[in-house]
């Protein structure tokens, strides 16, 4: 599994295309403020080992990459482009699910971006050396 994390002042979304067709249908876009957005790409390696076991590994990731910037907001984002190797969109999704259930359990506020769709994006973040980390997991 391979994550970029950043830390951002603002951060909306808006789906732009449906690229997986067994998905929901997301008309709206959202915005938040002060949260780690994490780009997320979820390896067939990964699909090999336990859920719980990646997804452990994940959650416990993103609370120290939110506890060096100092929020309780994530955003998890499904972004293929980080690796060549992919997991199944399956089993990427239930991942996404573990880690959001887990960290809500934490007290952390969770979002997760429309999964199977391209976004247009707007990213603003500052230039602070913890506000960028990448990680292979």
């Amino acid at each position: 599994m391979k994550v970029l994390c950043m830390f951002v002042d603002e951060f909306s979304y808006f789906p732009q295309q449906k690229n997986l067709e067994d998905t929901e249908e997301v008309l709206d876009g959202k915005q938040f403020s002060k949260a780690i957005l994490s780009f997320i790409q979820v390896e067939q390696t990964d699909e090999e080992n336990d859920l719980k076991s990646r997804e452990k590994k994940l959650v416990n990731h993103l609370k120290w990459v939110a506890r060096k910037n100092e929020t309780n907001s994530v955003i998890l984002h499904s972004f293929a482009h980080l690796s060549e190797s992919k997991a199944s969109p399956e089993f990427t999704k239930e991942l996404f699910n573990e880690a959001e259930k887990r960290l809500l359990n934490a007290g952390y506020s969770v979002a997760q971006t429309p999964f199977g769709y391209f976004l247009d994006l707007n990213i603003k973040a500052p230039g602070v050396s913890q506000a960028r980390i990448w990680a292979s997991l």
